[in-house]
């Protein structure tokens, strides 16, 4: 038998010439390297218990996300036989959307208005063709559809945190390490299968988070204070501070800042209380807002602030921009860190002291956790009345040791007596928020600041939350009610026009009905 192949046998047969002209037709269309892009069918081996693919769609694909791992400076100890298919597919598809489509410079080249739908619209079209190309095993349209939105999420977006940032019914979100993610949701933790490709993938997430508000992170600035576009409250921390990878916490902000309305219906308060606080702050009386880490402390600093009448002009401090101000004259004031030289950080003592400066009816400091609480009592005491501010305490009494404490800071070397005199007169009332067994978010008292007794400074409940068990779905019963004591500020509430029965003071048993409006 001949074993020539009959090209070569036959040079000017009629088969001969068919087969040239075939492949010609192959040649110019392209057709043989198209082919080459066809994922080919996997042979599977099962190896301590899981199942690992032996043959990740041909060398090309094996280079390429060997190249993108290279890339990102993975350390993940995962061998490249151990990325399931479909993340293997995935990584290539992110690696050369970059090359193919200049995300950066298209976002530079759009308006702010039409940057974010259009940019999701030009890379929604790039992958769905480089899916075409480089997975084309993934047949299922919603796997496919699913797999788009992954790789747009990483790559114009937070990743993997996306879904979560979406959930409403999510208040907090915790990456402990790129492979275990916990979220708060109903006043409890949960943990969610929510993971991130490598450490890598997960640092991209935390540089895309602090870039836009001029903030970094890295090995000689290992932590940092930040904020979503929506307001919501970021802290990263990477190593070598974080031994098990870069770790996020995300406290979540609601997109419609709530109103009184909302505290009253979720019960933190009742609508005595409600209408008591809101005369106050219209009043101008100096409000400390205590409370433990996640107790609501921020989210009730707004809805007070909301109070604040609209003629009124408004100067906010703080770390990271958090406070939803809706008033139309209002001023927001954010700390700046150390650059890379160590220079150029701007204190919240900084800023308080410069808003003395710029005629404010209102301050409204985030809150106090350093010396800056002694610019804070000096500006309510020279004139700054109706001043809010928070602080990190368990009980109105705790607060006022703590804000004595802070007053230190400063390095005055005042005395004990001094700064205590100064609390007593600067602060009016005390709202102590609490977060409960069962999750859920409380006033759990408003106390008036009364003055001095000796060395001490004396406290008085106005409100309190008895709380009288739980109930059998683990919820706490209790009532808001009044204690009986009548504030010594009324009068002065009176004489500016704002009427309060004190009826409501003195019957403890009543029954929350709404007070008097203006």
């Amino acid at each position: 038998m001949n074993s020539q192949p009959f090209v070569a046998n036959q040079p000017r047969s009629r088969i001969t010439r068919y087969y040239d002209e075939f492949i010609s037709k192959l040649v110019e269309h392209r057709t043989i390297e198209k082919m080459s892009l066809v994922e080919r069918p996997r042979a599977l081996k099962v190896e301590g218990g899981r199942v690992r693919a032996m043959d990740l769609s041909g060398e090309r694909q094996a280079a390429q996300i060997r190249s993108w791992m290279k890339s990102r400076g993975s350390k993940a100890r995962r061998g490249l036989r151990d990325i399931d298919p479909r993340t293997a597919v995935k990584m290539v598809i992110h690696k050369r959307l970059v090359e193919v489509l200049d995300l950066k410079k298209l976002s530079q080249n759009l308006d702010s208005d039409e940057k974010e739908a259009e940019l999701r619209k030009q890379a929604h079209k790039a992958v769905v063709r480089l899916l075409d190309e480089e997975g084309s095993a993934i047949v299922d349209r919603v796997a496919r559809e699913q797999l788009v939105k992954e790789v747009l999420d990483e790559a114009l977006g937070l990743g993997p945190l996306e879904d979560l940032l979406a959930d409403d019914k999510i208040t907090e979100i915790m990456v402990n390490r790129r492979d275990q993610v916990y979220v708060e949701r109903g006043g409890k933790l949960e943990a969610v299968p929510c993971q991130f490709t490598d450490d890598a993938q997960l640092l991209g997430v935390i540089e895309r988070i602090v870039q836009p508000i001029g903030r970094r992170i890295d090995e000689k600035s290992p932590m940092v204070d930040a904020r979503l576009p929506d307001g919501s409250r970021v802290n990263a921390v990477i190593p070598p501070l974080a031994i098990d990878g870069p770790s996020i916490t995300i406290r979540k902000f609601s997109r419609d800042p709530l109103q009184v309305e909302d505290l009253i219906r979720f019960g933190s308060m009742n609508t005595i209380m409600a209408d008591f606080l809101r005369a106050c702050v219209e009043a101008r009386l100096n409000i400390l807002i205590s409370g433990g880490t996640g107790s609501g402390k921020t989210t009730l600093l707004n809805v007070l602030s909301s109070f604040i009448p609209v003629d009124e002009r408004v100067v906010t401090v703080e770390d990271s921009a958090e406070l939803q101000l809706h008033q139309p004259h209002v001023v927001r004031l954010e700390s700046r860190p150390a650059n890379i030289e160590g220079e150029g950080a701007v204190t919240i003592r900084d800023l308080v002291r410069n808003s003395l400066r710029m005629r404010p009816d209102r301050i409204v400091v985030g809150e106090c956790r350093g010396s800056e609480a002694l610019d804070m009592l000096q500006a309510m005491n020279t004139g700054h009345d109706g001043s809010l501010t928070t602080i990190h305490a368990n009980s109105a009494r705790d607060s006022i040791r703590r804000l004595e404490t802070l007053v230190m800071f400063a390095g005055l070397e005042l005395p004990s007596r001094a700064i205590r005199e100064q609390i007593g007169s600067a602060i009016n009332i005390i709202v102590q928020q609490g977060r409960l067994s069962d999750g859920s978010r409380k006033i759990t008292g408003i106390a008036e600041v009364t003055g001095m007794e000796g060395q001490v400074i004396t406290l008085q409940d106005i409100f309190i939350f008895k709380q009288e068990g739980i109930d059998q779905n683990h919820r706490v019963k209790g009532r808001f009610m009044a204690t009986g004591f009548v504030p010594k500020f009324i009068p002065r509430l009176e004489a500016m026009g704002i009427p309060i029965p004190r009826g409501i003071f003195l019957d403890p048993s009543r029954s929350p009905r709404t007070m008097g409006r203006r």
